[in-house]
C-alpha cells in the first residue's frame, strides 16, 4: 500500500469514527471529539468540514459564557446510510403482505410470537446475571449485537437509562409501530415483573428524537 493510500484509509477510518461518536453522543463540539480521538481540535475540525461538504454533518451554535458561541456538530439524515437498516424494504413489504392477507389480528399474532421469542432469548441470556444494573448492561450488550448501538447511563436520581442510539428496524417500525410496543414488553419480561421494575420509554426515534431511551426504576429494594 502506498503512502497516499494509507493516508486516505486513515482519513476514512477517522471520519467513520466521528460519525459513530456523533451517533452515540448526539451534538458535540470539536474539542470533545478531539479529546475522544486523541488528536488536535484543528484536525477534527478539518474532518468535520469535509463531512459537512458531503452533507453528512451540520452544526448549530450554542452561546457560551465567555468567548464566541460553540459549534455543536450533529448528523444529518444523509448519514443514515452508514448505519444498517436490516433489510428495511423487504421487512416493510412483508408487513404489508401479512396485514393484507391475515388482517390486523393476524399481524398482531405474529408480533406476539416475535416478542415471545425475543423475551425468551433475553431471559435465557440474563438468567444468571445478578443485580438490575448488571442485567440492564447485559441487555444493552445484546441489543448492541443486534445493531442498536445501546448504552447504559445513570440519571441524577439513580434510575438507569437504557439508550439505543440507532434503530436498525426503524423503517419497518414506521410501517408497523406495534414492533416498538412489543420491544418494550420484551424488555419488561427480561428485566423483571412490573411490580418490581418500572420501564418507561422517555425518548423515541419515531417521535422525532435522536435516539430511543428507556428509564428503568426498581420498585422494590
Amino acid at each position: 500500500m502506498t503512502g497516499t493510500s494509507k493516508q486516505t484509509g486513515s482519513k476514512t477510518r477517522t471520519r467513520r469514527t466521528i460519525l459513530n461518536l456523533l451517533k452515540m453522543d448526539g451534538a458535540t463540539d470539536s474539542a470533545q471529539l478531539a479529546a475522544q480521538l486523541k488528536v488536535s481540535a484543528m484536525a477534527v475540525r478539518q474532518h468535520l468540514y469535509d463531512l459537512q461538504a458531503q452533507g453528512l454533518v451540520a452544526f448549530q451554535e450554542e452561546a457560551r459564557p465567555l468567548g464566541r458561541p460553540a459549534k455543536l456538530w450533529h448528523l444529518t439524515p444523509a448519514a443514515d446510510k452508514y448505519f444498517p437498516e436490516s433489510y428495511a424494504e423487504l421487512s416493510v413489504e412483508l408487513i404489508g403482505a401479512i396485514g393484507k392477507t391475515f388482517g390486523q389480528s393476524g399481524l398482531d399474532k405474529l408480533l406476539d410470537v416475535r416478542m415471545q421469542q425475543q423475551s425468551t432469548r433475553y431471559a435465557a441470556e440474563l438468567e444468571s446475571v445478578g443485580t438490575l444494573k448488571q442485567r440492564v448492561k447485559a441487555l444493552a450488550r445484546l441489543r448492541t449485537a443486534e445493531g442498536y448501538m445501546a448504552d447504559v447511563k445513570t440519571d441524577a436520581d439513580g434510575a438507569l437509562l437504557l439508550v439505543e442510539n440507532h434503530c436498525p428496524i426503524c423503517v419497518a417500525a414506521q410501517a408497523c409501530q406495534g414492533l416498538c410496543q412489543r420491544e418494550l414488553e420484551a424488555f419488561q419480561a427480561a428485566l423483571g415483573d412490573p411490580a418490581d421494575v418500572k420501564i418507561v420509554r422517555t425518548e423515541h426515534i419515531l417521535a422525532g428524537a435522536r435516539r430511543c431511551a428507556y428509564r428503568i426504576t426498581p420498585l422494590t429494594t
